[in-house]
């Protein structure tokens, strides 16, 4: 039998156990508003993107901060940083596994990979996308209380521990998505061949860096 196959059961059971001691729910600003984070990445000029209201409103979050670098008919790479002050029903982080194919994107690959700044342990997602001919790289990940996370039952178990010890369940969704030309399709699932890759680590150690400068600080 697979771990796999009885982790949501599992996880579950443990979160109505933790959730029945759980403390009441603070909710945390961050130390600086998400926008204040460097508008100049790898040597590009970003500027920012607005949000639907009723997307806002749909995903949830508290702070964001989502801009695209380069021109407009070819740019180099898109951000995102989505902040939750506290996650309760209703306003909670959206995993883009969930998301994407809802979107009419197709994953074609998925990979933990170590996280660019070299913390221990920490590691975050590398995705291939295709959606009728088009092709994207996206890196993503969870950062929060103390911690860089790409497993989305892990995030969960440490959401619903926080809670019951802290009362704490402020995080953010960082995501980098870079557009892939269809002739590098030999190289797209090979971690690191492609030249997007290069640009995907440096924006990603520029990102967690200033994510954990803007978050509040870790209660643990």
């Amino acid at each position: 039998m697979r771990f796999a196959t009885f982790a949501p059961v599992a996880v579950l059971g443990l979160g109505v156990l933790l959730i029945s001691g759980m403390r009441e729910q603070h909710a945390v600003e961050p130390r600086s508003p998400m926008n204040s984070i460097p508008r100049t990445m790898a040597g590009i000029e970003g500027r920012d993107l607005v949000v639907p209201e009723e997307e806002r409103k749909v995903a949830g979050m508290t702070d964001y901060m989502m801009r695209v670098f380069g021109s407009d008919s070819a740019p180099a790479f898109t951000t995102y940083v989505g902040y939750y002050d506290q996650q309760v029903q209703g306003k909670a982080i959206h995993s883009p596994k969930n998301c994407l194919p809802g979107a009419g994107w197709e994953i074609m690959e998925s990979t933990p990979v170590p996280s660019p700044d070299g913390r221990a342990g920490a590691t975050i997602n590398r995705v291939i996308l295709s959606n009728k001919g088009t092709r994207a790289l996206v890196y993503y990940w969870y950062q929060g209380r103390g911690r860089v996370q790409s497993n989305e039952y892990r995030v969960k178990w440490d959401l619903m521990r926080d809670a019951a010890r802290y009362g704490r369940t402020e995080e953010a969704l960082v995501r980098i998505v870079l557009p892939v030309d269809p002739a590098q399709n030999g190289a797209i699932t090979q971690i690191g061949r492609l030249p997007q890759d290069s640009l995907a680590i440096e924006v990603a150690r520029v990102l967690l860096r200033e994510v954990d400068r803007a978050l509040p600080q870790s209660a643990s």
